[in-house]
């Protein structure tokens, strides 16, 4: 397979930084460029990165480089920010993030972006609306990865739950990425079967489950950066060859699931322009109910953030 198109990732952290390395192992781009306030940081991450495709071989350029790499860039990434600490909810970074944010919309306004933005940076559904509102970008091109990382940590809990492989479980969480997302359990299908066929399953621990996996991880390591790389890495692929892959994603609805002016996590097929479409999936009446209590979570804390770092 050919290697095309540039991707930069702005922040060259944890996430940042791992982001590079899924991205570089999967071979697709043609140059991945890190991009951080402290250089010298974004440097030795494209370097460290940059080493690791010696074996085996890869064409790949991994490099640093400045903001002005966005202007060119087939998608860009916003992994700035700080790392939760234990204890501490995504909603808890809303101020530092949305400071750091404004300023990185900032420069980012003289780039003349043409690309796809998606962002990662916690609190991601409210982070993703600011973004893409003070780039003034319409929601195909500017969206987050939502609760794309939830529904992988869903699906592996409910495999390690059932023994049945990944790739024969079909799950979403849906919502705010975060205390508030919510699950369809009348949507999963497992090995061909509904999640009701599954008498040891329990809704509510399923659930629990998935929402304090980040928090497990926190307490144990204090980061979390293996899984949101490979999301990552897989939704970028899926945009970057046009393979209309359908992906748990935070977009800007516009009455779809009864909900409008809010981003938040929801099944999008994803190809060369970004989000091409929004996959209404049926809802029980309790499901909506749980989806719009999420929704409401967002809403309040996007009109906090306009009190914090107004644009």
């Amino acid at each position: 397979m050919d290697k095309q198109g540039k991707v930069v990732i702005l922040g060259a952290g944890h996430v940042g930084s791992h982001c590079g390395m899924a991205l570089a192992w999967r071979g697709i781009f043609k140059e991945i460029v890190l991009v951080d306030k402290e250089s010298s940081k974004a440097k030795a991450q494209a370097m460290d990165i940059a080493d690791a495709l010696t074996f085996p071989p890869t064409g790949v350029i991994v490099r640093d480089g400045v903001y002005e790499d966005c202007a060119d860039a087939d998608i860009v990434v916003i992994a700035i920010g700080e790392p939760r600490k234990p204890g501490q909810t995504r909603l808890d970074l809303l101020e530092s993030s949305a400071v750091m944010v404004k300023d990185l919309i900032e420069t980012l306004k003289r780039m003349n972006i043409n690309g796809i933005v998606i962002s990662i940076t916690n609190p991601a559904d409210i982070v993703a609306d600011y973004v893409r509102k003070g780039l003034g970008m319409n929601r195909t091109r500017a969206f987050g990865t939502g609760t794309l990382l939830d529904t992988a940590r869903l699906i592996r809990i409910l495999s390690e739950h059932t023994g049945v492989d990944r790739d024969k479980i079909k799950a979403f969480s849906l919502g705010e990425h975060g205390d508030s997302s919510m699950i369809p359990f009348s949507n999963i299908v497992i090995d061909e079967n509904g999640f009701d066929a599954y008498q040891s399953l329990n809704e509510e621990e399923i659930l629990t489950q998935t929402r304090m996996t980040g928090m497990d991880i926190i307490n144990g390591k204090f980061s979390t950066e293996f899984g949101i790389g490979q999301a990552l890495s897989e939704l970028c692929k899926a945009i970057l060859l046009d393979e209309k892959r359908v992906f748990p994603l935070s977009v800007l609805l516009e009455g779809e699931f009864g909900q409008k002016d809010v981003h938040c996590g929801v099944p999008c097929r994803v190809g060369r322009s970004g989000i091409e479409e929004i996959i209404k999936i049926p809802m029980t009446e309790k499901e909506l109910a749980q989806f719009d209590d999420s929704c409401q979570v967002i809403k309040k804390h996007i009109e906090r953030v306009q009190q914090v770092a107004p644009m």
